[in-house]
């Protein structure tokens, strides 16, 4: 049976670039590792931060447009974002949030405290504090025993809880481990983004717009495993898409019965592909197949960088 490892990264809508930049990388000190264009409308950056690598399972994107309108979270999408950080270390981030002006609050699930607050943007977030071995690597703005090591996981706001839960466990390979307080736990057996809450009590709508998740992206081996899922999918009666090359790496996308948009996309090749290690996010890179159009896409596009921070950006 084919099994996914856990979440290879999530992609989000914003709507402004810089500032998005300012609080992934310059608040919560990851590393902004591509930049790049939404392959199917080039006049919009596509953004990623990550750890030092881009490890699957530590990425987060995002598709900064100023002139979309503002989307509602709810049924039908990722409901919560999930970030991993070190035991020990959240008297550290409750500081660093207070000292950006940033309002959080601590709450309970699953007998676990974790510190909740939006981007932005209005995404909610969390940090929870877990024995993660992977460590981030990355010498930013935050010390390496407190820096963000991946996503822990993700909470799902479905239209029908059950049937998300059965397509998780009975397709992507997760178990279910617990059942609390109008939540359902499932993990995956990977080390980041193995933990699964789908939210059991009633939910408005969802509007996808700035401050929503687009999709959430499940971790497949290589291009050959995407096409194994692909065929999968097919023969469990859904209609996913073609193959699709996102240079970084191949994917395929479906929704499933609760509304969620899912992709599976391959680990390999990777954010190095293009550029190397020591430069990642500093540079727009373009698909090949864009090449030509670069002097007009750099005109076009806002100027944006990774910077440090020295005051409040809210």
């Amino acid at each position: 049976m084919l099994k996914t490892l856990g979440i290879h990264h999530i992609t989000a809508m914003v709507n402004d670039a810089q500032r998005n930049i300012d609080f992934y990388a310059g608040v919560l000190g990851l590393r902004l590792i591509k930049k790049t264009i939404n392959f199917d409308r080039p006049e919009v950056y596509h953004l990623y931060f990550g750890n030092k690598t881009g490890q699957p399972g530590t990425v987060i994107t995002f598709f900064p447009w100023p002139k979309q309108l503002k989307g509602r979270i709810g049924i039908g999408q990722v409901g919560l974002i999930s970030f991993a950080i070190p035991l020990g270390s959240s008297s550290f981030w409750k500081q660093r949030l207070a000292k950006f002006k940033i309002q959080y609050e601590i709450t309970n699930r699953f007998c676990e405290e974790s510190i909740t607050f939006t981007d932005p943007d209005g995404i909610p977030l969390e940090l929870v504090e877990r024995n993660i071995v992977s460590k981030n690597g990355w010498d930013s703005v935050i010390k390496k025993e407190y820096a963000i090591s991946g996503f822990s996981g993700a909470t799902l706001i479905s239209a029908k809880p059950h049937k998300t839960a059965d397509v998780l466990e009975k397709l992507l390979g997760l178990k279910i481990s617990s059942d609390e307080a109008g939540f359902l736990r499932l993990n995956s057996e990977g080390e980041l983004g193995n933990f699964i809450d789908i939210k059991l009590t009633p939910s408005v709508r969802g509007l996808m717009g700035a401050g929503t998740v687009h999709h959430l992206a499940w971790r497949a081996k290589d291009e050959a495993e995407v096409l194994k899922w692909r065929e999968l999918l097919i023969e469990k009666g859904y209609h996913p898409t073609e193959i699709r090359d996102r240079n970084y790496f191949t994917a395929v996308y479906f929704q499933e019965e609760g509304g969620i948009l899912f992709e599976v996309a391959s680990d390999s090749p990777g954010f190095t592909i293009d550029e190397p290690l020591d430069t990642l996010g500093e540079n727009l890179m373009l698909p090949s197949w864009l090449e030509d159009k670069r002097n007009e896409l750099e005109q076009l596009l806002p100027k944006v960088e990774a910077r440090i921070l020295k005051e409040d950006i809210q």
